[in-house]
């Protein structure tokens, strides 16, 4: 367990909240601080270098310290989010951004930290601050992002996916898009994603999805936008990825 001995100071750790309308966006930016990302309602969508990652309620997201990485909201958002300095960061939760489960206790506290008379009190909140740090060290890891391209034919065909996530258009349309061989496509992905394109496009399908079925929109129509013939269909797909059914994310 983490020491609550006087090593850190009240500025190594601060809690900010800030709400977002749906669609918001937050262009690529880096802070000098690491960041535990959190939203206590809605979804997030939030880009770093080399994934793509979809944060809804019940998650967060790790950015370390000057790490490039943008948000776009899926809904209306309401960000509880945590800096921890750099000095204190790596140790808490690594060197790479990592998505995460985010237990009741552990919300509560990134709440409890934004308290004003929390705040206020110094010795009560080096306490919580303790607590807060011991139970970043022992998360969940979450699986909720997608690998992104470099080679930039890939990365057209996965645009094109994200831009119109469908389980259409196939392989031979995405071809002719981007100018690469079904062949050629399918040996970038296996390189870059370590799977096929058809399960990388299978991923984003599902990031397309949650945020909805959070919304509470109906399985059967999430189904039928995404091109599926039958909401069983879907769901299978869904429970086959995600080890879980859409129901899971109501």
């Amino acid at each position: 367990m983490m020491s609550y001995s006087d090593n850190y100071k009240p500025a190594d750790i601060h809690a900010l909240a800030r709400d977002y309308v749906d669609g918001e966006t937050v262009d690529k930016h880096c802070h000098k601080d690491g960041q535990f990302i959190h939203a206590t309602e809605g979804v997030m969508e939030i880009s770093t270098p080399m994934r793509l990652w979809l944060v809804p309620p019940q998650r967060g997201l790790w950015i370390p310290p000057c790490t490039p990485h943008a948000l776009r909201a899926r809904g209306k958002v309401t960000l509880r989010t945590v800096y921890i300095a750099s000095n204190k960061a790596s140790s808490c939760l690594g060197e790479q951004p990592s998505g995460f489960m985010v237990s009741p206790f552990l919300r509560e506290i990134i709440l409890r930290c934004l308290s004003r008379d929390v705040i206020e009190d110094y010795p009560r909140f080096h306490r919580l601050a303790g607590v807060l740090l011991d139970e970043l060290t022992h998360l969940t890891p979450d699986r909720l992002s997608l690998t992104m391209p470099v080679d930039k034919r890939l990365a057209l065909a996965c645009a094109e996916i994200l831009s119109t996530p469908s389980i259409n258009p196939g392989m031979e349309a995405l071809s002719k898009q981007t100018g690469a061989s079904t062949r050629t496509l399918a040996r970038l992905a296996q390189k870059e994603f370590g799977c096929s394109l058809s399960i990388w496009r299978q991923q984003a399908l599902i990031l397309t999805a949650i945020p909805k079925i959070i919304a509470g929109e109906q399985v059967a129509s999430i189904a039928d936008t995404l091109g599926y013939e039958t909401p069983s269909a879907f769901a299978a797909m869904f429970r086959r990825i995600m080890g879980v059914t859409p129901g899971n994310y109501r």
